[in-house]
């Protein structure tokens, strides 16, 4: 079979999911839901919805929309099997679908299960490469994994499953040079539009070749890939037990997060204040050197790949929350003296092809000549280090501030896998239209 075909066999059967399974789709549910409503007011999405506002609002339409809003401020999590944020493609793909044909809660979580091993086994059989030459994992490898979700939610057996990710091949795009500006949360949303419409394409009979990822002029040879034959799907743990999907503690790009739970590590044990520091240099991985693009970030968008910004907030402020990521914020913390004090430099390619699990290193120069190192090879909110309750439950009231009952909201979603209507979520969605500055 080609791996179309093996795919869609697994996603129109799979395995029963483990309790495990269920409860961390549920969380990252969650988070992805926080970081939907966090993300409506920002320019892309309300740009998306501008662009949208005469049409009517199908499920593509507000998988558009809200996917736009999920990946609006850079919160939502990240996942390495797929080279992409998964969950803020999946879910509001799923999301709208599940609504129209009132899907359950137990449903939309086994459907974003699938999705999610979907966009790993996609992910996987490409190769890391993808993602290097410079090809946006979210909306590329999120767009198919993410139309097997929408597929095996909607009904569809295996050919219709392999129908789906065929088409969806041919609907995925998105480049990293778009990164630090609001087409990079457009990708997202353009990923999930995709997504339900090849699955909704699919049902009518459409069809394309099957071996389109191996085949020449296919998307492995035109996409960087390597072509490999993935093991996910006959492993019995599933892919969020075994490796998972990684959270985000901070409202900014992946990219810099090791290094500011480096920050806070040295914090904790205070080993220095804010203003004993001279000068920070941080060491990163050439994907991430390259993600940082904005040493003197001019707006909001571009702070958020702003390695200088970042670790300036967070040693002043011990932390970074949705509020430094406003115009006001930007202007107040980007002083450009302050900036050209944190430096960043990247390990080589050769040491990268010699050690594929180099860690994220900082060094803090201070005024009174000591110097402080220290090393972190994950980022907080990995399965070996999960954020605890009291965290997870802050994140979302962060990103829910301005939303009615935003408690009593997360109460409910920690039942959702029991509820047999979930209707109560269209309050998170994107549901207003609204102009944008200097429209009449």
């Amino acid at each position: 079979m080609t791996l179309i075909e093996t795919l869609a066999r697994w996603c129109a059967a799979p395995q029963p999911f483990s309790e495990r399974a269920k409860t961390l789709a549920r969380e990252a549910i969650t988070d992805t839901l926080a970081c939907m409503v966090a993300g409506q007011n920002d320019f892309s999405t309300r740009a998306v919805s501008e662009a949208w506002r005469d049409s009517p609002r199908s499920a593509a339409q507000a998988a558009l929309v809200n996917a736009t809003a999920a990946h609006a401020i850079d919160y939502d999590d990240n996942f390495t099997p797929g080279m992409s944020h998964a969950s803020a493609v999946l879910l509001p793909a799923l999301l709208p679908v599940a609504l129209a044909q009132n899907s359950s809660g137990a449903e939309l979580i086994a459907a974003y299960l699938v999705g999610l091993q979907a966009q790993a086994f996609i992910g996987e059989a490409t190769g890391y490469g993808h993602y290097t030459a410079g090809w946006h994992g979210t909306s590329t490898i999120g767009c198919i994994g993410s139309a097997a979700g929408v597929a095996a939610l909607m009904g569809q057996d295996a050919p219709g499953i392999a129908r789906t990710l065929s088409i969806a091949v041919s609907m995925a795009s998105g480049v990293k040079g778009q990164f630090g500006t609001p087409l990079k949360p457009f990708h997202a949303g353009m990923a999930a539009r995709n997504a339900v419409e090849a699955a909704t394409l699919a049902r009518t009979g459409m069809h394309g070749r099957l071996d389109i990822f191996e085949c020449p002029q296919g998307f492995a040879e035109l996409y960087a890939g390597t072509l490999s034959q993935p093991g996910w799907l006959n492993d019995r743990q599933h892919v969020i037990e075994r490796v998972g999907v990684m959270p985000k503690k901070h409202p900014c790009c992946g990219s810099t997060h090791r290094i500011l739970d480096a920050i806070a590590d040295l914090q904790a044990q205070q080993l220095f204040h804010a203003d004993e520091v001279e000068q920070v240099h941080c060491q990163v991985g050439i994907a991430n050197w390259r993600n940082l693009a904005y040493p003197q970030p001019a707006d909001e968008m571009q702070a958020r790949f702003s390695m200088p910004y970042c670790v300036a907030v967070m040693l002043e402020k011990g932390a970074l929350s949705v509020s430094d990521f406003t115009p006001q914020a930007v202007a107040a913390q980007s002083d450009a003296q302050k900036l050209a004090r944190i430096t960043m430099s990247h390990w080589t390619a050769e040491q990268e092809n010699e050690n594929a699990a180099l860690p994220h290193t900082l060094t803090v120069t201070l005024k009174d000549g000591r110097t402080l190192r220290h090393s972190r090879w994950q980022a907080k909110g990995v399965l070996e280090e999960p954020f605890s309750e009291a965290e997870r439950q802050a994140k979302f009231l962060d990103c829910c501030a301005y939303l009615p009952a935003a408690q009593a909201l997360y109460q409910q979603l920690a039942d959702l896998e029991q509820t047999r209507d979930i209707g109560f979520l269209r309050r998170m969605m994107v549901t207003s239209r609204p102009s944008l500055p200097g429209d009449a």
